[in-house]
Order: structure tokens, then C-alpha cells, then sequence
């Protein structure tokens, strides 16, 4: 049983969760386009290839899965989970599964305005959220919204780019300065995130894990406490079964009043993963279970609540050649 970790950067701890659950029985593959990546040194084994962006990525990574006979393959950055599930097959026919939910379920977590669209025609709760400027406007005069608002890229991560307005100058300012910005409604409220994995074999809600967030960081979660709510584990599970999604989900709520709002949704391993497998969420364990051809046991909200994560930083020493 091989892993490939594709653009592992430092999510060195995810690494570390595949290598220890394999226990020898296989090997997990980190690659990175620099050798400056501290979680590539993690795995059993490091291969330095060519940003996404820049042509022949692709049929490098197939050539990898066919050289290393790899099991099972999965991303950790959001421009890479595009192309994983647009090119499920070709991985397939290499013997290689893409852990990825179908094409058009990724999209639509990338484009904010599509995601907010589907979860108003759905019946779920979230932000109000318009492309049209005008339209907006017209919004604020009638009493539907009011300020400050957000203002975000349509496509885009991170939390990167986005910026707070309190008054309609700053956003006609903001949108005559990038036009592909979504302006959406300020949620004034309490944020939690939840980790979820939806088995690959069965298509069911295996595992769902929900932290409250106490503070963020650059769009990751710094500090969080697990959190149990049996009405809020069944509307997550409604949501991503009728969404059709596969694999590792990074859900992000707010909770205003006694109402929950989904806000995004990200299909890959969260920053704050973590904290799930230190409360005895072993997503690494159900995946591998899945590239096993087993599949498993529904565990939803089975880990213990009031306990907290509190990251903090920490630094790799290596010798390096002079190239990068």
C-alpha cells in the first residue's frame, strides 16, 4: 500500500498520520515543488517536481504513480484538488485512486458564488452573497443587507485578497479595483469548522468531527474546542449526502442565534485536521481502509467534546545543498 501526498509544504503532521498508520506495510511519497518543504522529510520518501502551473505537471505525477505503484493519491492545496478530479480516470488507469470528490462537486466549492447558489436552492442556510454591484446596492436600500459587508474573490483561498467594507465608497473602491469579487453578507457570529470523511466504497457520512473556532490565522484555524450537537451533525450530513461529495471535507459554519449557516466548503485535509485525529478521528486509517477495498464503520461524532487545540510554532533543521 503506497500514498502519494501531493504539494505536502508543512502540513508535516498529515504525513506523519499516513506514515504511522501504514506501519511499515507501505510507503507514503510526499512531493513538493521546493526542497524547502519541511513535511516532505516526513515521508518515507521525497521527490522534488514542477510547480502546477507549469506544463508536463500532470504526466509527471501519472509517471510517479506508475514508478512508485501508488495506491492512492490526494493533495493538500485547493488549485491541485482541480485537477485530481478532472483527471480521475488517467490516474485510474494507472492503478492509482484519486482521493477526490467528482469534478463538478470540486467546482462548485471553488466558486463561491455557485456554492451560495446551490445551498439557497437546497434549503440551507448561509451568507447572501451577489456578483452585481448594483444589485447589491439595490439590497441595501430595500433593508436586506446592511454594512460592513465582505468582499472576496469569486475563486480564491486561504483567505487571501479579502477585505472589510463598512460604507458603499469603500465597495465601489474595492470592485473597480478587481471586478471578479463577490460581495457577501457580514455573518456575525459564532464560527465552527468540521472535519468530515465520506467513505469512497459506500458513499455514506463515516465521520464528522466539529471544533468551535477561538482564533484564526492566515484562514487556519489557531486555537478550537471540539464541540458535540447531534442537530448539527444531521444537517451536515444531509448537506454533504445530497451534494454527492467523496473522500476528506473541510466545512466551514457559523452559528447566529439557535440557526446554523454553511459557509464554505474546502475538499481536501483542513488546517485544523489535526485536532480531529488528537480527539481519535483517524481519517488516514478510513482511507487506507477504502484503497484496502473495505469499507467503514459509521463513527459520526464519536470523540469527546471539550477538548482544545492550540497550535504553535515549530522549525526543521536540515543541511541543503546551495539549489532549490
Amino acid at each position: 500500500m503506497n500514498i502519494l501526498i501531493l504539494s505536502a509544504g508543512t502540513r508535516d503532521k498529515v504525513v506523519q498520520y499516513f506514515k504511522k498508520e501504514l506501519a511499515g506495510q507501505g510507503r507514503v511519497i510526499a512531493t513538493d515543488c521546493s526542497n524547502l518543504a519541511p513535511a516532505v522529510y516526513e515521508a518515507d520518501e521525497f521527490v522534488l517536481v514542477p510547480r502546477i502551473t507549469e506544463a508536463g505537471y500532470l504526466e509527471r505525477i501519472l509517471d510517479l504513480c506508475r514508478e512508485k505503484r501508488i495506491d492512492g493519491v490526494l493533495s493538500l492545496i485547493d488549485p491541485e484538488l482541480s485537477l485530481l478530479a478532472a483527471h480521475r480516470d488517467e490516474f485510474l488507469a494507472v492503478g492509482t485512486t484519486p482521493i477526490i470528490s467528482d469534478p463538478e462537486v470540486v467546482e462548485t466549492c471553488f466558486n463561491k458564488f455557485a456554492m451560495y447558489q446551490k445551498l439557497c436552492s437546497m434549503g440551507f442556510r448561509t451568507a447572501k452573497c451577489f456578483r452585481d454591484p448594483d444589485a447589491f446596492f439595490a439590497a441595501i436600500e430595500a433593508g436586506q443587507m446592511r454594512y460592513p459587508v465582505f468582499l472576496k474573490p469569486v475563486c480564491g483561498s486561504a483567505s487571501l485578497n479579502i477585505s472589510k467594507a463598512g460604507c458603499p465608497e469603500e465597495v465601489e473602491l474595492l470592485c473597480k479595483l478587481n471586478e471578479d469579487l463577490l460581495i457577501q453578507e457580514y455573518m456575525d457570529g459564532q464560527e465552527y469548522g468540521a472535519d468530515v470523511y465520506v467513505d469512497l466504497i459506500s458513499g455514506e457520512v463515516i465521520s464528522v468531527f466539529v471544533k468551535k473556532k477561538i482564533k484564526m490565522r492566515a484562514g487556519e484555524t489557531d486555537k478550537s474546542i471540539s464541540y458535540k450537537d447531534p442537530a448539527l451533525f444531521a444537517l451536515i450530513c444531509d448537506f454533504v449526502t445530497r451534494m454527492g461529495f467523496r473522500g476528506i471535507l473541510d466545512i466551514d459554519l457559523f452559528q447566529i442565534g439557535d440557526k446554523w449557516y454553511i459557509s464554505e466548503v474546502n475538499p481536501r485535509f483542513g488546517g485544523g485536521y489535526p485536532h480531529a485525529y488528537a480527539c481519535g478521528v483517524n481519517v488516514p486509517a478510513m482511507i487506507v481502509n477504502n484503497l484496502r477495498g473495505k469499507k467503514n464503520e459509521p463513527a459520526v461524532g464519536a470523540y469527546p467534546a471539550g477538548v482544545a487545540m492550540m497550535k504553535y510554532n515549530e522549525i526543521m533543521i536540515r543541511e541543503m545543498s546551495d539549489d532549490e
